[in-house]
């Protein structure tokens, strides 16, 4: 199958799932040509049947604002018409979504194209949801031939937000390459950040609001007196200062390492003793699975799809949204004994392996292209639900 790709390159679990989901299909024989404005960052090298398409902006005095969803279009259909693509699997509804149907549109009958569009989370939860993009969303979403969402909690949020058929929607989870995160595949590099007997603490983001950076610091604090221990902090965002901040005020800046991005994470999760992870919503919680693939145990918030992928008082502890005092009991819980602590990295190896392994995610997305490219995806995306005047259901708005 030939199959057309299109996501953010940039760092970020959707890119790094739709990068990793066109390395494994070509793997498994699929010819996967990626189209976007760069090359995605988990692409490093060349790769036998995989391609890169650069979508080019044309400045132009006209066009200063933003062309790239035209010039994404152009390039989808010419992609599409010159290699005979069977279907484009677009990852975010806007704009990617609608410069798919666009390109669909102008392909007409040359080439039987079909659209499978994954919903990652806040095109849902965010962006979709504000006024002047909650029409274009859905519409978007509707005229797709096939729709996949993360998780459970995602699919629920778009039928809620946007009035998508159930039945439209195909939850495909994320997944995890088992191998790569393998906990003895990377040599320890615990010495460059822990003193003797100190456990290595992770957090990993874009260090957005939604992430609750400072509650991060906050709960580290609580089971520093507990349990000696370092935080070690990847990646970067706007919250950053207010971590440093944060750690300041609770006297801990010394036991606070920030690394900035990073392009292994593995490496460093394989250090790992444990992963704070507080969101206000995750959609699915990509940076917990790659934690719980590398066998360390995971502290989260009970949001978004988050209790998918942790299974309190197993692989992790749930706690609610900015309860500092429970997550840090339950980090504690983990890392006072060795012999727990062990018991929680199996289970949390074990769980992320058994569900949600390359082995048993990628399957299901290559029986879900056969069912859209032969033309069997459920209600049409022409119904009446893809034209029928809707009343915008605003973030926030009940």
């Amino acid at each position: 199958m030939k199959i057309g790709i299109t996501c953010y390159p940039t760092y970020g679990g959707s890119g790094a799932i739709a990068t990793e989901l066109g390395i494994e299909l070509a793997e498994r024989g699929h010819e996967i040509h990626f189209i976007s404005y760069a090359q995605p960052f988990r692409l490093p090298h060349f790769m036998e049947r995989v391609f890169f398409h650069e979508v080019e902006m044309v400045h132009y005095p006209l066009f200063e604002h933003n062309n790239y969803s035209l010039a994404l279009s152009a390039v989808m259909h010419e992609v599409a018409l010159r290699e005979g693509l069977d279907l484009l699997h677009v990852h975010y509804a806007i704009p990617h979504a609608t410069s798919a149907w666009i390109a669909k549109e102008m392909l007409g009958d040359a080439v039987p194209t079909k659209i499978i569009t994954t919903l990652h989370g806040t095109d849902i939860t965010l962006v979709g949801q504000e006024r002047n993009f909650w029409e274009i969303t859905r519409f978007s979403i509707l005229k797709s031939d096939g729709i996949t969402a993360v998780s459970d909690y995602l699919k629920r949020e778009t039928v809620d937000a946007f009035r998508v058929p159930a039945d439209r929607i195909e939850v495909v989870p994320n997944f995890v390459d088992p191998d790569l995160y393998g906990r003895d595949r990377y040599p320890c590099w615990k010495t460059a950040f822990l003193r003797d007997g100190e456990k290595l603490v992770l957090h990993v983001s874009n260090f957005r609001p939604v992430k609750r950076i400072r509650d991060v610091v906050k709960v580290f604090a609580r089971l520093a007196r507990e349990v000696p221990a370092r935080l070690v902090f990847v990646g970067d965002g706007p919250e950053r200062p207010a971590a440093a901040e944060e750690a300041r005020a609770h006297g801990i800046s010394d036991r606070v390492v920030f690394l900035g991005k990073q392009d292994s994470v593995a490496e460093i999760m394989a250090c790992a003793d444990l992963l704070i992870l507080p969101s206000q919503n995750e959609s699915f919680g990509l940076v917990a699975l790659e934690a719980m693939a590398s066998g360390v145990p995971v502290i989260a918030s009970r949001a978004g799809g988050l209790p998918e992928v942790v299974d309190h008082g197993e692989n992790g502890f749930l706690a609610p949204v900015g309860d500092v005092e429970a997550m840090a009991e339950g980090a504690a819980q983990i890392l006072r004994d060795n012999d727990t602590w062990r018991r929680f990295s199996d289970a949390a190896r074990r769980s992320a392996v058994e569900r949600y392994g390359v082995g048993s995610i990628i399957p299901q997305y290559e029986r879900y292209y056969e069912r859209i490219v032969n033309g069997a995806p459920g209600p049409a995306a022409t119904s009446d639900a893809a034209t029928e005047p809707a009343v915008p259901a605003v973030a926030g708005e009940g």
